[in-house]
């Protein structure tokens, strides 16, 4: 699907004030199967937390603190905010049956549940364990999470897209059109039409002109 399509299915989508989120992006049909219109589905409360405070990232390694993975450190592979929920890969795993049918047993698979972001924690990477932290800002004026038990800077994951390139680590090659090219003004504005403007630079001279024409 092209990215340009994918945008404007998300303009599209008016969310009712009332809408409860899940793991599905509120377009899709999974989202729309849980979420029909006219059906009130019962109220979550979720715990409220700024955009600024948020501190776990995709791509950071935590440490599970409560349920049956208590301990056990994994990779975020997904966030969602509207719910405070986390997903790590291969870990907090429930096993269910897709595409069964009358005639189908179906394939039994292992898919990852959410976990609610009050039990993970960032792991330090000075000691590899789990630490509380808390936003501060360098002497550059960058912005950065700092454990509070060691006083060490955690830093931001390096997350790879899905062509597989990663931004910080991408260096040009022999190719790939410069910033200053791509910042250089070559275009000149003209007040001609494209045909004036090919007919000048080839040097052609246009003597024909229109025949005189009445309305009446």
């Amino acid at each position: 699907m092209r990215l340009t399509a994918l945008l404007s299915m998300a303009a599209r989508v008016v969310i009712p004030k009332d809408y409860r989120f899940g793991t599905n992006r509120p377009w899709t049909t999974a989202a729309k199967r849980l979420n029909p219109p006219g059906k009130k589905r019962r109220k979550v409360f979720v715990e409220p937390i700024a955009a600024e405070d948020w501190s776990v990232l995709r791509g950071d390694t935590v440490e599970i603190l409560a349920g049956k993975d208590k301990g056990k450190q994994g990779k975020v592979i997904q966030v969602f905010r509207h719910r405070n929920w986390v997903i790590l890969e291969g870990l907090n795993t429930h096993y269910r049956y897709i595409a069964k049918g009358a005639d189908n047993r179906g394939t039994y698979i292992a898919s990852e549940a959410p976990i609610l972001l009050r039990d993970v924690a960032l792991i330090d990477p000075s000691d590899r364990k789990p630490a509380d932290v808390q936003w501060k800002f360098t002497e550059e004026g960058e912005r950065v999470r700092v454990s509070l038990r060691t006083g060490r800077i955690i830093p931001k994951p390096v997350v790879q897209r899905r062509d597989g390139i990663v931004p910080e680590q991408w260096k040009d090659g022999p190719k790939d059109t410069s910033p200053e090219d791509t910042l250089t003004k070559t275009y000149v504005p003209s007040l001609k039409t494209l045909e004036e403007e090919v007919m000048e630079t080839l040097g052609i001279q246009e003597n024909r002109r229109h025949k005189r024409s009445y309305w009446y």
